[in-house]
């Protein structure tokens, strides 16, 4: 992969500063691509088996996508990688194989645009994108989280609240077109609004059918008030549990975006039988990317289920600087929004990233009974103590709860 212009020019120069606000790390579009160009193949070999971890003994397969879709991410300008996660071959099952996509994107025009214009720019960026994943073969395809907006809610200005759609508004329309055209289930997160009960609004993820319906939806159970994140001023945490929607090609379920912090989320969606858990999210560099890779992956684990991990890509300009909470001056933009849409396997690969600040298209080809061949072979949910959790948990609730700690009798023995 090509470094962006700067890399080579003296350390700390500000011309080579300047280039990394395009998101990349020193010039390299992520992280892998950093060490491949910087490592020996052996060596490199080496510390991804450690970064990425080996499926079913072996480093993850590459898929070549065929010449039409990279005829699209060429004249697009998207990133386009695909994978493989294999099983092991069972004796009474065949093979469960089915094929997933993860989009990223920024957005299309400016945020003073007029709004209209604003999601009609993003559905033409969409388009191709779409057809890629589509000429692919892809079964399923998740969308990032809002897709169909700037992520606006840093601002709290109520403006953007136009952008709010019914489940069956124009950005479902949109895309059921598409998965009727390439027999895909679709999952798209947007900005609902329930038009059945006062127009409140929801941040809510749209499961659309292989056959153009719209099979169910799921609205986000956790929202953050975490510096700029503080989208209580839009929407309130979801009132629809933890659905797993049975698809034909698998049972899936969406844990949207700050979700993914919560690893009693990650297990409900697992106890209702989840296979794949999309995390359709919007978050920046500084305050989660440590932990990026990490979260989704440690689900994957835990659950025994795949984990597609997908947030978007860029830096947001808004009309009015804003406030954070924390006593620095106001600022127009949340940060950079760094992309690295990725896929976790439940025997604990994974693969890389996508680019940290381009469009991308992400496919992985996944045998579902992976899933059961590790709770197999860890017997996590065999070992599990839910009755002790459950005590904890109810005695946790109410308003006269006590930890247990035991304290040592000697710290509170006073000295004479």
């Amino acid at each position: 992969m090509e470094k962006t212009d700067g890399i080579g020019k003296e350390h700390g120069s500000t011309e080579e500063n300047q280039s990394f606000k395009d998101g990349s790390i020193c010039g390299y579009n992520s992280l892998h691509h950093l060490l491949s160009a910087n490592l020996k193949p052996q060596l490199y070999q080496e510390v991804s088996r450690l970064l990425l971890g080996l499926n079913c003994g072996k480093a993850l397969e590459t898929i070549v996508p065929p010449e039409s879709a990279k005829a699209l991410s060429s004249k697009h300008d998207f990133d386009l990688q695909a994978f493989k996660f294999s099983a092991d071959k069972e004796l009474l099952r065949e093979p469960r194989v089915v094929r997933v996509g993860l989009i990223q994107n920024s957005i299309a025009l400016p945020t003073t645009a007029p709004f209209s214009d604003q999601k009609k720019a993003i559905f033409e960026k969409l388009g191709p994108i779409i057809d890629a994943a589509g000429a692919s073969g892809v079964n399923i395809l998740c969308l990032q989280e809002a897709w169909m907006m700037p992520f606006a809610f840093c601002t709290r200005e109520k403006r953007w609240c136009e952008f709010a759609e019914p489940v069956n508004g124009e950005s479902t329309q949109f895309l059921q077109e598409f998965a009727l055209k390439y027999n895909m289930v679709i999952i798209s997160s947007i900005l609902e609004r329930d038009i059945n009960h006062g127009e409140t609004l929801w941040n809510t993820a749209v499961i659309i059918g292989n056959h153009g319906n719209i099979i169910g939806k799921h609205r986000k159970n956790h929202i953050p008030r975490v510096g700029d994140f503080n989208e209580s001023t839009y929407y309130m945490e979801g009132n629809t549990g933890h659905p797993v929607f049975e698809t034909a090609y698998g049972k899936i379920a969406v844990n949207i975006c700050y979700g993914r912090h919560h690893p009693l989320n990650w297990l409900a969606f697992g106890l209702n039988g989840a296979e794949i858990v999309f995390n359709p999210s919007a978050t920046v560099g500084e305050l989660s990317e440590p932990m990026w890779p990490i979260e989704a992956r440690n689900a994957a684990i835990a659950n025994s289920y795949f984990v597609g991990s997908i947030n978007r890509v860029g830096t947001e300009i808004f009309p009015n600087p804003f406030t954070s909470g924390d006593g620095k001056p106001p600022h127009p933009d949340f940060g950079h929004f760094y992309g690295s849409s990725h896929f976790s396997a439940p025997d604990a690969s994974c693969t890389p990233s996508l680019s940290r600040y381009k469009d991308g298209l992400m496919i992985s080809d996944m045998d579902l009974n992976l899933c059961r061949q590790l709770k197999d072979k860890w017997g996590f949910r065999m070992t599990a103590r839910y009755e002790l959790y459950a005590d904890t948990l109810a005695s946790y609730l109410k308003p006269d709860f006590e930890p247990q700690v035991i304290s040592d009798p000697l710290l509170h023995k006073k000295s004479f």
